[in-house]
């Protein structure tokens, strides 16, 4: 069988297993006009995952060198026409209209730009399978361009346009990404040249090493700083609680053992924690304006008894300083992978000064996998497992180097990073975020 049919019948396949993981659900895969519903299984999210690594294989085999070329050089097309529509609110709009959809001049005169000029950027976006052209002109939203709603209607959004996103993650995220990462990539080949003394190329382009929270802190950025705020909070919390209280034996654990959240933001894993674990003791670790503004609200809010009766006590702390208590289990939910190397020693140095050898530390990080691309007749590369996930994951790794000068890493780099830091990675459970467990080495 060649390469390319063995490619359709691996979509064929995986499509199969896709449709049985959804049988008896109703959560079947809808077409791109319907409604996104999430998948449910873990046997769902794989299949959907090799239907992707699939055919884009085999999109990647039949396209043309040139036009694949192409394609990549002018995603800055995608990303501009993603920030208009965004900061413009058009898919709230279109879901006022309703599913007949509007006139691109009629999304014009509503946000004050030429109609002609928004259809072309629309076009642009549907043809991508971003938004619908239900008519010739005329433009309704479909399951991916819904992702942008706000959850407010339009008036509102106009009127007071700092708080628009605060309660969208997803179009905060995309908001970030097609503003202060678009900004940054231009410096992007400069940093990976000669980074000089600059920590990232956001850093770069602002001429400004302050790393990007505290930027993203400064009063003059407060808007903005909002945004990232509901983005990164957003992304955070779309993780289910199963993930982290299955991520060692908690049971196990005598009563009253102490578990530390280092930057832990307002300590949602932690929430999960307490409820299922209520025997340990836990201590949500952060920055004084965290702390003292929105965690003390978010416990109050969510378990304010934990706090009261002093299973969880809120403590403020800066990572980069010498770890103040000794404890059983100390674990971070997507620290290290902000930080660039030099700094994410510091924080795990600092971690394993304070440690017992009983200790542990668990890291809640991205993986990227080790994939094999190499491609051949009688094994395509859809057939790795794990290089489904690569993509997405590549694409990450570049996003916290541009703003931050962090990185996504390997197995063996996290097992590397662990041995330079008195750490010895000692079991690894995969999921949609990797539990990493390290013992004192």
């Amino acid at each position: 069988m060649s390469s390319l049919k063995s490619l359709a019948q691996q979509i064929l396949v995986s499509v199969e297993r896709l449709e049985a993981a959804h049988a008896g659900s109703d959560t079947q895969p809808p077409p791109v006009g319907g409604t996104f519903k999430p998948t449910v299984t873990p046997e769902a999210e794989r299949a959907s995952r090799d239907v992707i690594l699939a055919a884009t294989q085999l999109l990647a085999s039949v396209r043309s060198p040139m036009e694949m070329i192409m394609e990549t050089c002018t995603g800055m097309f995608s990303v501009a026409a993603m920030n208009f529509v965004n900061e413009h609110n058009i898919a709230d709009i279109l879901q006022e209209a309703g599913p007949k959809g509007l006139p691109a001049k009629e999304i014009g005169a509503k946000i004050g730009a030429d109609g002609t000029q928004v259809g072309r950027a629309l076009r642009f976006l549907s043809t991508r399978f971003v938004f619908r052209e239900v008519e010739p002109n005329v433009f309704a939203n479909n399951k991916h361009s819904a992702i942008l709603l706000k959850n407010k209607p339009v008036s509102e959004l106009v009127a007071d346009p700092v708080a628009k996103y605060d309660n969208a993650p997803a179009a905060a995220v995309a908001a970030i990404f097609t503003d202060e990462t678009f900004m940054a990539s231009r410096s992007i080949p400069q940093f990976l040249k000669d980074p000089g003394n600059f920590r990232s190329p956001f850093s770069i382009a602002l001429n400004d090493n302050t790393d990007m929270f505290a930027w993203f802190n400064k009063p003059e950025n407060a808007a903005s700083g909002r945004r990232f705020a509901a983005g990164w909070k957003g992304l955070g919390d779309r993780h289910p609680p199963e993930l982290f209280t299955s991520a060692i034996d908690w049971k196990a654990l005598e009563a009253g053992s102490t578990v530390v959240d280092v930057g832990a933001n307002v300590g949602t894993v932690t929430l999960f924690l307490a409820k299922a674990f209520p025997h340990l003791r836990y201590i949500v670790q952060d920055l004084e304006f965290v702390i003292n503004k929105t965690a003390k609200s978010f416990w109050s809010e969510n378990c304010p008894e934990a706090i009261t009766d002093g299973l969880v006590e809120l403590q403020v702390h800066d990572f980069f300083k010498v770890m103040p208590i000794t404890a059983d289990i100390y674990f971070m939910r997507f620290v290290i992978h902000d930080w660039p190397e030099v700094d994410a020693m510091r924080i795990m140095k600092n971690v394993r000064a304070a440690a017992q050898p009983s200790s542990k530390l668990i890291l809640f990080e991205n993986v990227i996998p080790q994939a094999n691309f190499e491609e051949s007749e009688a094994s395509p590369s859809a057939s790795n497992g794990e290089a489904n996930t690569a993509h997405y994951m590549t694409m990450i790794d570049l996003q916290m180097m541009t703003m931050q000068g962090g990185r996504e890493r390997t197995i063996v780099e996290f097992t590397e990073l662990g041995n330079v830091c008195g750490w010895k990675l000692d079991s690894v459970k995969p999921g949609k975020l990797y539990a990493l467990v390290f013992v004192p080495a």
